[in-house]
């Protein structure tokens, strides 16, 4: 009954403690990512008179080249001058022409954060007041183009190729070390190693056109090239390609010497190959730890080795299922992977999942900072997803260890029995030995009498000599052939037939397609993985928000708000909860930066939710509008928007709309003087 309930046991805790550890599940994950947390002029400001200068205010250092901030007027002219100067670790400025006119204007800015990401974006401020303007108040990245989206997929075939060598090589090593001499074993981790190398290389190239211009044309050029190799992201890469010489060197040995030696003999190179692989294998998570997320942010010198730790034990776990899967569906009859090597397997990644959680939980602390981050932020909803996507995997893992435990049962009554057969088979040869060699003295002796008969050719035969008598070509030679053939013929059969009764198997064949399902989902985990590595994290994204409000005071001049504005409007979508009032909090309702706040009640006054709501204000006499305010939801009923820029005083029309179900939805309005 105990060894019925240890395995579920095991299964249950390796269930929970995955789904505790997909917190993780990423191959490298973010602890800061940069982001505009303030500006001089602020953002959507109206000031009086032309400024100087525009400072941007980063939440981390950042990397900037000549051009990374630009200036537009109206008509889309640049009127800035000179590189930015950085005035303090986080603060860049850059000088403005003298003269500027009244108008709106954009500014631009694409920089590198610490972390090795490209950073862009866009905001406008006007002078004297607003106007129309030529210029999108937005940027294209230059890692959103061709160019970023071929680096997204050298980033993605990199995790997978470093996967299968690491996890693959560590299959062989600590699971099945017969594998070193299985053909397909061996294509896949060289594969493993070729899809690494080359996706560095290809990221080499591509890194200095994805940080700067975006264009397809710059990935040779040599200026770009040099200009990355003196960054810390050209170091890690040039690093990687060092540390995969090396491994090449492992994986002659592991299919060469290794594979040649006696199993005997390979227990004491095995130690020294696990080592070195190690060795090797940290030093290839260390190119990525150092030089990405990990290496920046809040306890970077924490960060880094447990982001080591969290890529050794994916890769030993997704890398060693893919060439389980390979093993099952290509190893050769005569080489199977057998039951031994599928329950070390199941030992192997059950460590690796204990090391997911303990790295993971750390790391999502450190990436998310809240709750509401999981639902707030991108990087929060792709976490669920990815968290989603492994509880699946460890459910489908939990239907593999039972077909591993289901072969193991079946393999003992059949060992037993192939056993009892060859004692009968030995015990069957004896009288069948006598029978033929009996057979074979009549032959002689039928021969025998014929010679004495005096036919006339056993002397010629005895003169000949017995060279002559069986040549080459002679009945003696062509019997040893026909013998090596008929030998050859039986082995090929009986290895066809062996490899019909192994898939044939169904507990071998259930395994079969369970691992199959584990791996294609595994495909999926290590694409959102990828993605989750380019997101700006959830703890870096609320903190860019509270720092931006705080440190954007209103720019209204004093007297120019009328206080805060309250607005009742009752609305009717017609559906069964379509009956409600939407009351708006606008303060301090005058020029520049206003806090907006939303709340939705039922005709009873009891708050609720509704799938939408947005409001936009609207300043017909001046033809501006309608400006689009999207707020985000704080608590039932309740939603709510910071920043929200009036640009001018007047009698403005704040609109909203409401939507209580996928078809209904109705639009409010009311006028409001504000400023």
């Amino acid at each position: 009954m105990t060894q019925t309930i240890a395995p579920r046991l095991r299964t249950l805790v390796l269930l929970f403690l995955a789904v505790a550890g997909a917190l993780l599940a990423g191959a490298a994950p973010a602890s800061a990512h940069a982001a505009l947390t303030g500006s001089d002029p602020q953002q959507g400001s109206v000031v009086d008179r032309a400024p100087t200068q525009v400072s941007l205010t980063f939440s981390e250092p950042i990397a900037v080249s000549d051009d990374a901030v630009r200036v537009l007027d109206p008509k889309g002219q640049r009127v800035d001058k000179g590189a930015p100067v950085s005035p303090s670790g986080t603060t860049y400025s850059v000088q403005l022409v003298g003269g500027l006119p009244d108008g709106t204007y954009t500014v631009a800015y694409q920089v590198v954060s610490a972390d090795s990401h490209p950073v862009a974006g866009a905001f406008t401020f006007s002078i004297g007041a607003p106007s129309e303007t030529s210029v999108p108040a937005s940027a294209q990245a230059s890692g959103d183009g061709l160019v970023g989206g071929l680096y997204g997929f050298g980033r993605y075939v990199s995790y997978a190729g470093f996967v299968v060598l690491v996890g693959g090589a560590a299959f062989v090593l600590a699971c099945w070390q017969r594998g070193s001499g299985v053909r397909a074993v061996q294509r896949l981790i060289v594969s493993g190693w070729l899809a690494l190398t080359a996706a560095t290389l290809a990221l080499l190239l591509l890194r200095g056109s994805y940080t700067r211009s975006g264009k397809i044309g710059d990935v040779f050029d040599l200026t770009l090239l040099g200009e990355v190799l003196q960054t810390k992201t050209g170091a890690a890469l040039v690093s990687r390609l060092l540390l995969l010489a090396a491994a090449a060197l492992f994986i002659a040995v592991l299919f060469g010497a290794y594979e040649k030696r006696e199993d005997e003999e390979k227990r004491d190179l095995t130690f020294g190959l696990a080592i070195g692989g190690t060795v090797v294998a940290a030093g290839l998570a260390a190119s990525w730890a150092m030089s990405e997320h990990a290496s920046q942010g809040l306890q970077a010198g924490i960060a880094m080795p447990v982001d080591v730790l969290h890529l050794l034990a994916v890769a030993a776990w997704l890398g060693g299922l893919t060439t389980l899967l390979v093993a099952l569906y290509r190893a050769p009859a005569d080489t199977p992977v057998d039951r031994t090597a599928v329950r070390r397997f199941s030992r192997l990644a059950f460590g690796s999942v204990v090391v997911l959680v303990a790295t993971g939980v750390y790391q999502s602390w450190r990436q998310l900072g809240s709750w509401s981050a999981f639902t707030d932020t991108r990087y929060g909803q792709l976490l669920l997803a990815k968290i989603g996507l492994v509880v699946v995997l460890v459910a489908i893992a939990s239907v593999s260890r039972r077909w591993t435990a289901r072969l193991a049962q079946a393999a003992a009554p059949a060992a037993a029995g192939q056993e009892h057969e060859g004692e009968k088979e030995s015990a069957d040869a004896v009288p069948a030995q006598q029978s033929e060699t009996g057979r074979a003295d009549a032959q002689r002796s039928d021969a025998g009498r014929a010679g004495d008969g005096g036919s006339g050719a056993t002397g010629a035969e005895e003169a000949a000599g017995p060279e002559e008598q069986d040549g080459p070509e002679g009945p003696g030679g062509a019997d040893s052939a026909r013998a090596a053939q008929l030998a050859r013929q039986r082995a090929a059969m009986e290895t066809a037939r062996q490899k019909r009764l192994r898939d044939a198997d169904p507990n071998r064949f259930g395994l079969r397609r369970s691992v199959l399902a584990e791996a294609g989902v595994a495909v999926v985990l290590l694409a959102v993985t990828t993605v989750l590595t380019q997101t700006e994290p959830g703890r870096t994204e609320q903190e860019a928000k509270a720092a931006a409000s705080i440190s954007s005071p209103s720019s209204a001049a004093p007297g120019q708000g009328t206080g805060a504005v309250t607005l009742n409007m009752p609305f009717d979508t017609g559906g069964g909860n379509g009956k409600g009032i939407v009351t708006i909090d606008l303060d301090p309702a005058g020029v520049g930066d206003n806090d907006l706040h939303l709340y939705v009640e039922r005709t009873d006054g009891k708050a609720f939710d509704v799938p939408e709501v947005k409001v936009a204000l609207t300043l017909s006499a001046q033809d501006i509008g309608p400006l689009p305010v999207v707020p985000d939801r704080v608590a039932t009923g309740h939603w709510s928007a910071s920043g929200v820029q009036i640009p001018m005083a007047g009698d403005w029309k704040i609109e909203v709309t409401v939507r209580t179900s996928d078809i209904d939805q109705v639009t409010v309005s009311k006028n409001a003087k504000i400023g």
